[in-house]
Formats: structure tokens, C-alpha cells, sequence
């Protein structure tokens, strides 16, 4: 019953609650209790809840937790007894969920979110007269920027809690400096409420609302706790690092203070393609004006534009003058968009600016150098193929810099900018199309904008030490902190030799020195301690680097990453993309069954849920769970056109379908109605050919053919390949590890004067196709999220029209419905979705013609 799971661990610290209560369902307590040791948080939320009800009540959550966060452990107590979770390899876990789906059983969805964290949509049944208690548990590292390391918890539990309480407990054995605690939602008596204390090495918060103090106004049911409430400190600096060794494993924080910052140099690689025109291009100008304005005397810059064409401001890089930036002032303030995305020549152009730039002593020999790459699209002219492009920008930058990878709104591959970044020593961000987007790239440059050291190696001794996290960095930035963990050959060794190297402004940097670690005891000692918490920090830091190693790596390296993984998450019971946790409530509880899983970004993970179906006209209908609705638009085309409806270059398998017409045209209609009559599904990897029609359907395999009708009951299994075909019902069809395809057969009467038999189309498992994923169809394999806004009376006073902001189009919809048939083919089920007019323009990518192509393969 993960589903309760992930209801508490949402309001657990670092996490967002948005309960929606049905009839009687009441939360009566709720605790948070945080323990901070050495940055390493174990977070636990205890909760009750009742129904008072007379019958069992069904209770809707929508939760957001923290990206960085691995579940540890759930468990739920009825009348007294304790029914645990347990950590399943994902497949595993994800075979047990769909069997408790598919009897109609609890469900729980978990998709990427927000910005910072992570989505569950889950139900939940509870039983009348019932008390249920739910404990959940998760770890997270916290991390350090700007100065600080920061716990942000957003609350909103929709209710009035009875025994509403969070409490902090931090221990920091550097000594904490400072400790803050604010919320959005605070006023002023409220803020009386928050009981803040700190001395030496230990910091405790409280927060504790009575009823009365949580009411919006003296008499009202509505609660004011209702926005963002974080947790700010910093520890003391007597030295630039901080080693701490405890049961043969070490962990060691290095941040240097006092140090000058170096000059950097900065190249800003911005897609002005059309796709960017209107607020994005708007947006980006005034980030790159607030930028210039923190831009240092010493620094050198330059920008470099990529639409169709490539261009730049200067032909080298510029030092900072006065006069410069406002020249680049002027130069920002006239970027427009035009063209298409040479994504590879703006990138590449980069890369020879600054080998020059270094090559000709036009910038300072101790100097960081970065390339901040800014698109909201996919390339297109050029360089189109993204594995050419990573191949050919690695091969240039040869590691001497590091690239950070912006991606503006939801249209990138941020999969390809990921990879590629994570290879040249940056990152990729997301940066989200909402109206503090400036705000967003302004915030990140600040991240990067002081770097202090370059080319930090932590050396420690090879004979002493096994299993070492990353001990190498490109940059240290002013404000954040590297950690380094490891474990000792011998668990007894109480002291290690630790040499420190980066260069810095003047000289290079070494330290070199002995730390002996603190006794057991003084340890022991400290209630804040949770266990093995170093070895538990260590394995932490391992499965996070092992994940983002894995993002870019091919081949049996990623296999041997994917393992390596995996066989930590089991063993520590940490809830990651390679893990699901899995908590079944008993029999006489309805046997429910959930998951608590963890996404990877921008993909939904239970895409058995988020089908995507093509029936009828063609109906096009797109199910997006976290909004619980549907997206439907038509294609109308002449008879005879194939259309492309999924093409994934990585696995191979595309998808076209073919047109059909009525018997006859009819002259009085402006449109006519159109069907799939061929389907043609193939895996060039495989060299598989699957053509679908009313009448048969046809294997190809190399020179190989095989027939069948739709008369026959078959199961097929050969290499590559699973085919079932339900007599005049429907076919499943799986190529390789793609995805599954379930194809419908629609009969009409024989001798009917109009129409004809035709197929439907629906998809599943779309996690299992790669990011490249297009067509049709598969561009909405992609994450889709809309806002429904002034919904008023349409033509049919049946179907109210509404405004859908998608894409960051504004398009006018209607309501309706259309039918799903993948379990009653003759009658189907009513689903009721918002359609987009005029085959789906500003929901689909470009338009609809883009999509003919000329033959079925």
C-alpha cells in the first residue's frame, strides 16, 4: 500500500502535501521529526488518520517530494499490527503493481514534477471506523550554495491538523555559525511559533501550531499553512576541510574560504531560432542584461547566436570594461530570433573561441573558462544526429572546460543536453517557461559565477582506501563544497593523510595534513546520531554518482554502472530510479498493492497507466494522469496518406499508419471521413516488418514471411518478437524491449453502404522508447502539462469551450468525449478529454504535414 507511503513521505521534510479529503477521512496528528548529521538528513514522518465514516472511504493524493531524496523505509499499522515496505528490483516491483492494478486495486502513479521535486498521484481506500498509522523514512545529502545548506519544505495539508508539529535536530561537529528558519505562509504570530536555538555543534527548530493558530480567521476550517518553509545554517571554517572517520568509513568535506576569486571566462551560446520568438527570446534578454551587470572587470565574455545561421558579437573573447559591457548592453538588448537550430555550429563555434582565446594568451593563463549553452528546441539544421554532436563537442573540448546545458520549457531533448553536458564535466538545468524564468538563468550563472579553484584533485592513499566516491573536480565554486567518501582496507584505522590540489589565483593550491577522527564515543554520545550513518552517507554519494555515470555511458559499461547501482539500492534500501518499494496490505484489508518509485527526469515512470491511443477518425487521444483528464485531437487528411505516428531512432521501431475513406465520398461534407486501414510497424534493429490490415496481418523477417487473419487465435514467440493475435478482437505486439502495441479490429456489416473495417492503435510501456522518441504520437511519450483557464459556453451547450495554455500556445478547446476500444471493440468507453481544433495545431510539433510521409516503411 505504497500509496499511503507516498502520501506521508510527501509532507515529510524537503516535501509538498496536497491532500484531498472524501467524506470523514481526518488527519489528527502529524509529526516530522528531522535529525541533521554531518549535512546527512534522515528525515521520519509519523501520522494518524481516521475515517469516521460508516463505510470504507477512497482518498485522492497529489504529492511533490524532493528530486535528491531516496525513500528508506515505509510501514503502516492497523489495530495494532505492522505491515512493512520492501525494496524490489523496479521490474520486479513494477510486475506485482500492475497485478493489482489490473484487478481494479490501489494504484499509484509517479512521474517528474516540479522543479525541485517529484510527483505521486495515488488513491487509497480506508476502512469505516478505521485508524491507520503510516511511518515513512528518507535520507538526502544536503548541499551547500551560496553559503549555506538548505532544507526547503513546502506545506499545504488542506486541513486543520490536530497535533500538527515539525522539529530539526542538527549536529554539526565543525560547529554550526548560523540558523534560520522562515516560511512564505509565516505572519507575525506565527513566527512567535517557530522556537529557534544553536550553540556549538548542535542547532534545534520547533514548529508546533495550535488549531486556533493554524485557522485562516477565528472561526474559519480553512488552514493557513499553506506555502514554502525552509531551514538555512552554515558550520565553522577553522580549516579548509573537515574529515570524519567512523566504523572504516570516511567522509571528507572540503571548502575553502579567503581565497580570491578567479577571473572567469564566460561564452554564452544562445538559440535564437524561431521557436524562442515571443517571451522565451524576451525572458533571456533580460537575464543576459542582469548577468552583465555582475559580470567582474576581470572577466572576459562573449556571445555566440545559433538560429539557421551561426554568429557572434565579437570575434574574440572581450574583457569586461566598462565600455564593453555596455556595448554588450546594446548588443542584448537587439537579439531577435530567426531560423531554424544549428545547435552543433553554435556550440563548436564556442569551443574555438576559447581554444584560441587560451592558444594566443588572450585571457589570463589561471583563469576558469565555461560555456553556458542556452536552446529551447532540438537541432535541425546542420548537425542534426545529437550522438554526432556529443561525439564531436567532447572530441573538441577534450575536458579543459567545463559545459552547462541549459533547457528552456518542455520541446528540448534534455536527455541528449544531459548526456553530453555530464561528458564535458558540467550539467544540464531545466529551465521552466514560467514567468520567473530570467530569474531562473540569472540564478544559475550566480551558481558558477565565482569559481575559486580549478582542476581539485583529493588524493588519499591507494593502499588504505577502497571504493572512493569522485575525488576530482574542474571548478570549486565560492559557497559550495565538495564531499568525498570512501572506506578504509582496514575497519580499524583511525587517521588518514589527505593531499589536496587545485590551482588557484596566484599559486597552486596544496594542503596536506593528517586528521585523526573523533573517538566512537563522543559520537555515540549525541541523540542525533542514526546509525551507520557515514557508511550510509557513503553509499548515498555512491548510488548518486553511479546514476549520473550511467546517464551517459553505452554498452556493458552502463550495465556494469546499471549493477553496480542496483546492488547498492538493495542493500541499503534506498528508493531510486533502479528500485520500487512495494507495501501490501493484508487480505482482509483488500489486498491492496503499491509502489513508491523514484523518476528519472522528465519521464513518467508507470507508463502502463499513460496510454496513448489512436482510434476512429483518427481520434488522437492523449491521457495525462497527473491532471486526471485527456488531450484528443483529429487528423484529417486525404485517403492514401501514411502518417507518421512514432519513429525512435535509438530502439529502431517506428510506426506508420495508412488512410482509408467511406465506400463513397460524400459531396455535401466540408470533411470527410478518413480511417487507418494499414498499419506498418518495424524494428530496424530486428529487421522485423509487421503490416496490419482488416483482413491479415503480415510477419517479415529478413526474406522470411509469415500470414495470419484475424480468424486465428495465435501466440507467437521468436527472438525479438511476441505476438498475440485475439480472434476478430485485437493483437499485442511487442518488438524487442520497446514498447507494446495492442492493435484493435473495428467490423462494420458487410455489405454496409458507407463504411469499412478499419484498426485502432494504442501504445504502451512508452518508458521503454528513448528520449528521440517523435512522430505523431510519440512526441507525447515526452512529460505534457497544460492549464485549463475560462471555461464558458461553447456552440454545443453539451461541450463547454475553454482556453488551454500548452507548449506556451494559448489555443481555444472544447470538451467532448471520444471512445477508448481496447476493452469492448465494438462499443467502447466513453473518455472524456479537451480537444484541439485544426489537427491539433499548438499541441502537436509544427504541423500536421509534417507527419506525411511516403510509404508505410
Amino acid at each position: 500500500m505504497a500509496v499511503s507511503l507516498l502520501w506521508w513521505y510527501s509532507f515529510l521534510l524537503f516535501s509538498f502535501f496536497n491532500l484531498q479529503v472524501v467524506n470523514g477521512i481526518e488527519i489528527y496528528s502529524m509529526k516530522i521529526d528531522s535529525k541533521v548529521t554531518s549535512r546527512f538528513a534522515h528525515n521520519v514522518i509519523t501520522s494518524r488518520a481516521v475515517n469516521r465514516g460508516n463505510v470504507h472511504k477512497e482518498v485522492v493524493f497529489d504529492v511533490e517530494l524532493p528530486k535528491t531524496a531516496f525513500i528508506t523505509n515505509f510501514s503502516m499499522t492497523i489495530d495494532g499490527v505492522t505491515y512493512p515496505g520492501t525494496i524490489k528490483e523496479k521490474e520486479v516491483a513494477k510486475k506485482q503493481y500492475e497485478k493489482a492494478v489490473s484487478k481494479g486495486q490501489t494504484a499509484g502513479l509517479v512521474k517528474a514534477s516540479g522543479r525541485k521535486t517529484e510527483k505521486f498521484t495515488v488513491s487509497v481506500n480506508i476502512e469505516a471506523a478505521s485508524k491507520v498509522t503510516f511511518e515513512l523514512t528518507y535520507e538526502e545529502l544536503l548541499k551547500r550554495q551560496f553559503g549555506k545548506y538548505e532544507m526547503f519544505i513546502k506545506v499545504k495539508p488542506k486541513q486543520l491538523v490536530k497535533d500538527f508539529e515539525i522539529e530539526v535536530n542538527i549536529f554539526e561537529p565543525q560547529g554550526i555559525t548560523e540558523l534560520e528558519a522562515e516560511g512564505t505562509f509565516i505572519t507575525n504570530d506565527l513566527q512567535n511559533i517557530i522556537k529557534k536555538t544553536f550553540s556549538e555543534k548542535k542547532g534545534h527548530i520547533s514548529f508546533k501550531p495550535t488549531l486556533d493558530q493554524q485557522r485562516t480567521c477565528a472561526n474559519c476550517s480553512q488552514s493557513v499553512l499553506d506555502g514554502d518553509f525552509t531551514v538555512k545554517y552554515d558550520v565553522k571554517r577553522t580549516t579548509p576541510d573537515n574529515l570524519q572517520i567512523v566504523n572504516g568509513y570516511f567522509v571528507h568535506f572540503f571548502a575553502p574560504t579567503n581565497l580570491p576569486n578567479l577571473p572567469k571566462n564566460v561564452i554564452f551560446v544562445i538559440d535564437i531560432s524561431g521557436s524562442m520568438s515571443g517571451r522565451e527570446i524576451e525572458q533571456t534578454r533580460e537575464a543576459l542584461l542582469k548577468i552583465l551587470d555582475d559580470i567582474k572587470e576581470d572577466d572576459f565574455f562573449n556571445f555566440i547566436l545559433f538560429g539557421s545561421e551561426v554568429r557572434t558579437w565579437k570575434e574574440t573573447l572581450i574583457k569586461a570594461t566598462p565600455e564593453n559591457l555596455d556595448e554588450a548592453r546594446k548588443f542584448v538588448r537587439g537579439i531577435d530570433t530567426a531560423g531554424m537550430t544549428n545547435l552543433h555550429g553554435g556550440i563548436m563555434r564556442g569551443i574555438d573561441m576559447l581554444n584560441a582565446a587560451h592558444e594566443g594568451n588572450l585571457v589570463p593563463k589561471r583563469s576558469a573558462s565555461i560555456i553556458i549553452m542556452l536552446t529551447d528546441g532540438q537541432p535541425n539544421v546542420g548537425i542534426s544526429n545529437t550522438q554526432d554532436i556529443q561525439a564531436h563537442v567532447k572530441k573538441a573540448i577534450e575536458g579543459k572546460y567545463p559545459l552547462y546545458n541549459l533547457g528552456f520549457g518542455y520541446g528540448v531533448d534534455y536527455n541528449f543536453l544531459e548526456k553530453m553536458a555530464l561528458e564535458n564535466k558540467g550539467l544540464a538545468r531545466r529551465i521552466y517557461p514560467d514567468s520567473d524564468a530570467s530569474l531562473q538563468l540569472q540564478g544559475f550563472y550566480d551558481e558558477v559565477s565565482n569559481p575559486m579553484l580549478t582542476d581539485v584533485e583529493l588524493n588519499y592513499p591507494e593502499n588504505e582506501i577502497s571504493d572512493l566516491t569522485k575525488n576530482s573536480f574542474k571548478h570549486f565554486y565560492d559557497g559550495s563544497e565538495i564531499v568525498v567518501a570512501g572506506r578504509f582496507i582496514d575497519n580499524n584505522q583511525n587517521s588518514l593523510t589527505v593531499d589536496v590540489r587545485g590551482e588557484g589565483v596566484s599559486m597552486d593550491f596544496f594542503d596536506l595534513s593528517t586528521v585523526h577522527k573523533q573517538t566512537a564515543k563522543a559520537f555515540q554520545e549525541q541523540q542525533y546520531i542514526f546509525g551507520e550513518y557515514i557508511e550510509r552517507l557513503w553509499a548515498y554519494l555512491t548510488i548518486e554518482q553511479l546514476l549520473e555515470e550511467r546517464i551517459a555511458a553505452t554498452g556493458e559499461k552502463k550495465e556494469n554502472l546499471t549493477a553496480e547501482a542496483l546492488d547498492l539500492s538493495l542493500k541499503y534500501k534506498f528508493v531510486t530510479p533502479l528500485t520500487s518499494m512495494v507495501v501490501t496490505k493484508p487480505e482482509t484489508y483488500d489486498n491492496q498493492d503499491g509502489i513508491a518509485d523514484k523518476p528519472t527526469e522528465g519521464r513518467d515512470i508507470f507508463t502502463v497507466l499513460l496510454y496513448l491511443r489512436i482510434d476512429g477518425d483518427p481520434h488522437f487521444i492523449i491521457s495525462v494522469p497527473q491532471k486526471k483528464d485527456a488531450i484528443c485531437f483529429n487528423i484529417n487528411e486525404n485517403p492514401g496518406a501514411v502518417l507518421n505516428l512514432i519513429n525512435d531512432p535509438v530502439t529502431g521501431i517506428t510506426v506508420n499508419g495508412e488512410l482509408i475513406g467511406d465506400k463513397r465520398v460524400n459531396s455535401d461534407a466540408k470533411i470527410q471521413n478518413t480511417y487507418f486501414g494499414k498499419l506498418g510497424i518495424a524494428n530496424k534493429h530486428l529487421d522485423l516488418r509487421l503490416t496490419v490490415t482488416p483482413e491479415k496481418i503480415t510477419i517479415q523477417n529478413g526474406n522470411e514471411k509469415t500470414g495470419f487473419t484475424w480468424l486465428d487465435s495465435v501466440t507467437l514467440q521468436q527472438e525479438g518478437l511476441t505476438l498475440i493475435i485475439n480472434r476478430e478482437k485485437s493483437l499485442v505486439l511487442k518488438m524487442g524491449s520497446g514498447a507494446s502495441f495492442v492493435i484493435v479490429l473495428h467490423q462494420v456489416w458487410k455489405k454496409h453502404p458507407l463504411h469499412q473495417d478499419f484498426l485502432g492503435l494504442y501504445a504502451l510501456e512508452s518508458e521503454k522508447l528513448s528520449e528521440q522518441t517523435h512522430g505523431l504520437l510519440g512526441q507525447f511519450f515526452h512529460p505534457l502539462d497544460f492549464t485549463i483557464l475560462e471555461i464558458h459556453p461553447g456552440s454545443d451547450p453539451k461541450k463547454p469551450d475553454a482556453t488551454m495554455i500548452v507548449k506556451n500556445n494559448e489555443l481555444t478547446v472544447t470538451r467532448g468525449w471520444q471512445k477508448d476500444y481496447r476493452r469492448d471493440p465494438k462499443h467502447g468507453v466513453d473518455v472524456p478529454c479537451w480537444f484541439v481544433h485544426n489537427n491539433g495545431a499548438g499541441l502537436i510539433d509544427g504541423v500536421h504535414t509534417d507527419y506525411i510521409v511516403s510509404s508505410l516503411f
